[in-house]
């Protein structure tokens, strides 16, 4: 298959058990394998004191959660050499953005006394739709929302002043790594949209006090997952806050929009961070969610594990996805019925614009044609099957039909009216 799509392409990935690696992935395996990484915190640590020139990580109680993240890096036998070069430089990069966070907060101790007004909050299962409604809701430029260029580097340094060869450094960044991304798995784009300039996770920001359920896309991580499920996650929401904090401090305004599927199985240290919030929570069945998750694991193998298993995603997704809708289904009720709208997957396809409107109209934001039609013009111009789909099969790929997947997942369905959506 080509590395690049023609409009509207439709890519059937046929070999997902043996997969056929390019020159450019091979050179990546090469290129990393001659690499080596220290996964302790102390080594981290001090590549992020090196690298900043500060010292002062705030509240130490974050190491722990670090120190068991690195140790899921080793546990995980099957992760690649670009696996372990990419995560490397993700650790390194969170504890040099803390370092940067608490060093600007030492200096304007302001920040910590900016209100977070009534932010728009997106939750829901992931791949069900919740990326494209940010990036959608984000288009209207009286709400302020995280762009991946910022989130990755969310306190600029000198360096990352515009000059007269660069206006956004920053930026320049993270195209040189989405492009080095895009070259290594040119069909992840049509999976998941992303580009520098698309609308991060605010889950960004919980990684500088290292928690979160991110690292669970990246590791297989049953030991962090079980830990994180099973302690309070204030802390991590309240780093949350002072990030957006410390980002509306240095642009405004301050009327976010954010969104992470975490926070469907967090709702009620959710509601306590973010207390006057407009929570929109979507829903769509849990098959089609799994399966587009399945597969982005399945392909993104390739260059991320040394075994391509099918058996690896499906044995830890399904249950992560179930114990994720449980907890909704436990806590759902905790947030206020006049400052929460739940999504319907099915009928945001057939007429988002009531939606929308209803959004609004619980965010108390006036939803005007003008700005009405600016959503609009982001809809089409990031409609993801006008620029390439990717075919998901389960039987094929997982052994396993939509059906046996769905019989774990009744107790969502008899709590929120899902329509089933995978035959």
């Amino acid at each position: 298959m080509g590395e690049s799509a023609r409009l509207g392409e439709v890519f059937d990935i046929v070999d997902m058990h043996a997969p056929v690696l390019s020159e450019v992935q091979q050179a990546a395996l090469t290129q990393a394998a001659q690499m080596q990484f220290d996964f302790t915190s102390e080594a981290i640590l001090d590549a992020a004191r090196t690298g900043t020139g500060l010292s002062d990580f705030g509240a130490m109680d974050f190491v722990e959660r670090l120190d068991l993240w690195c140790q899921c890096v080793k546990d995980d036998a099957f992760l690649s050499p670009v696996s372990h070069a990419a995560l490397w430089m993700m650790f390194v990069r969170y504890a040099s953005d803390r370092l940067r966070v608490e060093d600007i907060c030492k200096r304007h101790p302001e920040i910590l006394d900016i209100q977070i007004d009534r932010p728009i909050i997106v939750a829901g299962p992931p791949r069900s739709g919740t990326t494209h409604l940010l990036g959608l809701l984000s288009a209207d430029t009286r709400l302020r929302s995280l762009p991946w260029w910022e989130a990755i580097a969310p306190v600029p340094t000198e360096a990352d002043a515009p000059n007269p060869a660069d206006t956004n450094p920053r930026r320049s960044r993270a195209d040189a790594g989405w492009q080095q991304q895009d070259a290594m798995m040119p069909l992840f784009k049509y999976m998941h949209e992303f580009s520098p300039d698309h609308i991060s996770e605010d889950i960004e920001l919980q990684a500088l006090d290292f928690s979160s359920y991110l690292i669970e896309w990246m590791v297989l991580a049953p030991r962090w997952r079980d830990f994180y499920l099973s302690h309070d996650q204030t802390g991590p929401y309240a780093y949350l806050k002072k990030g957006l904090q410390v980002l509306t401090f240095l642009k405004g305004p301050n009327r976010w929009v954010i969104k992470c599927p975490q926070h469907m199985e967090q709702l009620p240290v959710l509601q306590k961070t973010f207390p006057d919030a407009t929570y929109v929570i979507t829903h769509r069945d849990p098959v089609g969610s799994i399966r587009s998750t399945l597969s982005m694991w399945l392909y993104a193998a390739r260059i991320l594990r040394t075994k391509t298993d099918p058996q690896e995603p499906k044995a830890y997704w399904i249950d992560r996805y179930k114990t994720l809708l449980s907890r909704c289904v436990r806590d759902h009720d905790c947030l206020p019925p006049a400052q929460t709208i739940d999504v319907y997957f099915h009928e945001w396809i057939k007429n988002p614009d009531a939606i929308l409107h209803e959004i609004y109209r619980k965010a108390g934001i006036t939803l005007d044609d003008a700005t009405l039609a600016t959503l609009h013009a982001y809809h089409a111009d990031h409609d993801p099957a006008v620029k390439g789909r990717v075919v998901f099969n389960l039987e094929r790929d997982f052994a396993i039909t939509a059906d046996e997947i769905r019989q774990d997942f009744q107790f969502y369905f008899d709590r929120f009216p899902v329509e089933r959506e995978v035959r």
